[in-house]
Order: C-alpha cells, then structure tokens, then sequence
C-alpha cells in the first residue's frame, strides 16, 4: 500500500504538467498573425533622385572696387601747449632760535605758450615765456629773484629733409624794476637802480639756415641778424655807466651781427624733461670781447599729475651788462599743470 501511492502521485503530477501546455500552446496560436513581408515592401517610399545634374567649379579669387564715399574729416595743422608752474616756499624762526636764522618767503611763478602751425613745406612756430619770482628777508624788504620776458617768432620753409630757410623775430625784455644791493659793512644795504621794463629791452630780426634733424633738437644759423638794445629810461646810467651799449642821449642802439641758437626740448628719463637754449651773438665791426653768450636751462621733474620740482639755471656773458660771466640758479617744489 504504501509504494503503490508514490506512483500514483508520480503519474497525476505528469499528466497535470501535459495538460498545462497544451493549453498554453493553444493560446499562443490564437494572439498570433504571420504578415508577409513581400506585401509590405509596395507600400515602401524610395526617395527622389536629384535630377539635375550638378557640376563642382574652381574657387577663385579677385580684386572688385568698392566705393566709398570721403570721410568729412578736417586736418588741423596746428598743434599748442600750455604750461604753468607756481613754486612757493616759506621759513620762519623764533628771536632766540640757537642755530640763527632769517624768517623769509619766496614765491616764483612761470607761464609758457607754445604753438606750432605744421604744414610741408611751410612751419611756424612761436613761444611765449614769463617767470617772475620775489623774496621777502625779515628786515631786508622784497627782492626779485627772477625777472623775464621773452617772446619768439619762427616761420621756415624747408629746404630738404633737415635743413630749412627761416625768418625769427625775438623781443626779450622784464616786468619789475632790478636793484644791486650792495653791502655797506654794517649789516646795511646800498639799493642801486640798474634795471626795468625796456631798460633794457632787446628785439632781434634774424634770416638764415635752420638744421632740425629731430623734433627736440633745432639749430639756427643767423647769417643776418639785426638786433636793437633799448633802454627808456635814462635814470639807469646813473648807477650802470656802460648803459648796456647804448648812447646815454639815445634810447636805443642798433647792431648787424652774425647769431647762432641752439634748442634742446626733450624727456631725458621717466618724468623727467629737459629744456635747453643757447644763443651766441656775434656783432660786425666790434672788438670779440663783446660777444655774448647766454644759456638757458629748464629741468623738470614730475612727483605726480600736479606737484613737481624744477631746476632753473641761466649763464650770461655780456660785457655791456657786465665785465665778468653772469649765472642764476633756482630750485623749487610747487604746482606744475601743462595742457594738453
């Protein structure tokens, strides 16, 4: 009995799997449906050929004229500049300071106006310079420590690349009347009148050669040159007996002379510019030693857009001025403003 029921339960189990998938087979042919692939294929949609044929052509490349209309634009020959410097300086000490010292203030100022016309071959230049600088001691009184006009005019044409013909008119004079004081050993002054406005006075007509190689560097070869010596007022000779050259009964005297001017204008380093003039003045008919020489010297040097420190320096040689050579130095820290 208990055999017989293992086999039993065998066989049911073999049956009940047949059973399964037959049904399972059944099933699958009913949710099936062949398709004929060939049936499809007419309703397939091909794409268009290009019809027209098509042909590759070389690239090439060529100049074509473009017009354009002329931009209203208007050349401007003219180039100016304006600098203005005001230097100042002050020192004040007690009645007993140890050290000693004079309580003082000075004040110096200089304009300069620079325009230049450029237009080849033709160039004109001009230049317009003023300083003026007075000190005050404690117990001397006010004292001019620099005093000058001087104002140039330049037209030239050029000859070839360096060289130029040109025509100058210089008029130099001062503003304020010039004293020599002179030391009476007692701790006094002798105030001498020597100088003012056109007394002297100098205008120069000059005709010759110019060599400019550079923009900063300009030469004049004045082989006629005219210069008149003005002096106006005729208290001057009282105290200056030479009367800078002129005839005491005149006001002025007129002499032809050969000139040479040499112009230096340039950066010499980093916020540093250097402006140089040296005139050499040869008169016909007279004895060499009245020639004269005189240097002018400008050294500026920029701390920031306002504040700068400059160097003057002036060396003159002028026997109707002086018998010995001339100089003048001036150091200053103040406002420096150029435009542009």
């Amino acid at each position: 009995m208990l055999k017989t029921k293992p086999v039993l339960l065998l066989i049911t189990l073999s049956v009940t799997c047949a059973l399964s998938a037959s049904a399972q087979t059944d099933t699958l042919k009913k949710d099936t449906v062949k398709i004929d692939t060939a049936v499809l294929n007419k309703y397939r949609i091909d794409s268009r050929k290009n019809a027209i044929p098509t042909r590759t052509r070389p690239v090439q490349i060529q100049r074509e004229q473009v017009p354009v209309t002329m931009l209203d634009y208007k050349v401007n020959y003219w180039k100016k500049a304006v600098t203005f410097g005001l230097n100042f300086s002050q020192s004040a000490f007690s009645n007993n300071y140890s050290s000693g010292g004079v309580s003082a203030v000075a004040l110096g100022s200089n304009f300069i106006y620079h325009t230049e016309y450029n237009k080849a071959p033709f160039s004109y230049v001009s230049e317009l310079n003023l300083t003026y600088g007075v000190s005050k001691n404690k117990g001397q009184g006010k004292r001019k420590t620099n005093d000058r006009i001087y104002f140039d005019n330049k037209v030239a044409s050029q000859l070839s690349k360096s060289w130029y013909f040109f025509g100058a008119l210089t008029f130099e004079s001062q503003f304020d009347k010039g004293y020599n004081y002179v030391d009476q050993g007692n701790g006094k002054f002798e105030q001498q009148y020597i100088s003012n406005f056109m007394s002297p006075g100098y205008t120069t007509e000059s005709v010759g050669f110019e060599y400019k190689p550079t923009g900063w560097f300009d030469l004049r070869l004045g082989t006629g040159t005219a210069r008149q010596t003005f002096v106006l007022d005729h208290k001057i000779h009282i105290k200056k007996q030479d009367n800078y050259g002129v005839d005491t009964l005149k006001t002025v005297k007129n002499d032809l002379a050969f000139q040479v001017v040499a112009l230096l204008d340039k950066d010499i380093a980093k916020n540093v510019h250097l402006n140089t003039r040296y005139a050499l003045f040869i008169p016909y008919g007279q004895s060499p030693k009245f020639i004269t020489h005189r240097v002018d010297m400008v050294i500026t040097a920029k701390v920031n857009r306002l504040i700068s420190a400059t160097v003057n320096g002036t060396f003159l040689y002028d026997r109707h001025t002086s018998d010995e050579a001339q100089g003048y130095e001036g150091l200053g820290l103040g406002m420096l403003y150029r435009f542009p």
